[in-house]
């Protein structure tokens, strides 16, 4: 069985929803469609001419999100996917812009939005938008070393802590497996956080109820259709 490794997945909410899975060694990337459950047969292709002016630091990526209009973006229904990289030895954002499925901007991390999560840029495995009632600027990081960071956008607060019983506890069992992790946000349900372990695993996550829905599963092709695809 093909091993998962090296790779970054990112969810997609323009259109369809849609999780992509960055394969960093081979420079190629899936697409699996969240509600057609499946990677379509084309995939795995090869990143290169696929991703406007973010081709050439791809293999740079190291996590990334999506987010929905939540004030600080333009008005409107606009889907925004934030790929964190490396331009040499300096922490980058691209500001991918899901709608016109091209770049808007770059930016250094230190003069960005997302400028205090920097000090801990080297050990963020996975980010995502953790859409909890009351609290729609919040984001969650998971860091290599038992952690996690809160950030508060709209109250511009940072705060670091290890794997509790009730925050994000559940993960503490696999800190070093952790290679990245995607969001599912589903339609008129909570949303699921796929989060992706070494070996082939993963965990599912429920956001709203901070707290593990199953797992860990062995990734197939029952429940991963075509992601084992050479």
């Amino acid at each position: 069985m093909p091993q998962l490794k090296n790779f970054v997945a990112i969810d997609w909410r323009a259109g369809p929803d849609r999780i992509y899975f960055f394969f960093k060694d081979s420079e190629t990337y899936s697409r699996f469609d969240l509600g057609k459950n499946k990677v379509p047969d084309n995939y795995p292709t090869p990143t290169a001419g696929n991703w406007d002016k973010f081709d050439p630091f791809i293999k740079d990526l190291r996590f990334g999100f999506t987010t929905t209009s939540i004030g600080f973006n333009a008005p409107g229904d606009e889907d925004i996917a934030w790929l964190f990289h490396y331009q040499g030895s300096t922490p980058m954002v691209c500001k991918y812009d899901q709608d016109k499925d091209a770049v808007a901007n770059f930016q250094k991390v230190a003069d960005s939005i997302w400028k205090p999560i920097l000090p801990y840029f080297d050990q963020i495995i996975a980010g995502t938008w953790f859409q909890l009632t009351g609290q729609a600027f919040l984001f969650r990081f998971i860091l290599n070393d038992g952690h996690y960071l809160s950030f508060n956008y709209r109250a511009k607060t940072l705060t670091r802590k290890p794997f509790g019983e009730y925050q994000l506890g559940v993960l503490k069992p696999y800190k070093d497996r952790i290679v990245t992790a995607a969001q599912n946000d589903r339609t008129l349900a909570d949303s699921y956080w796929y989060i992706f372990l070494t070996n082939n695993q993963y965990l599912v996550y429920n956001i709203q109820s901070n707290r593990l829905v199953s797992g860990p599963h062995t990734i197939n092709e029952a429940n991963w259709p075509g992601l084992l695809r050479g």
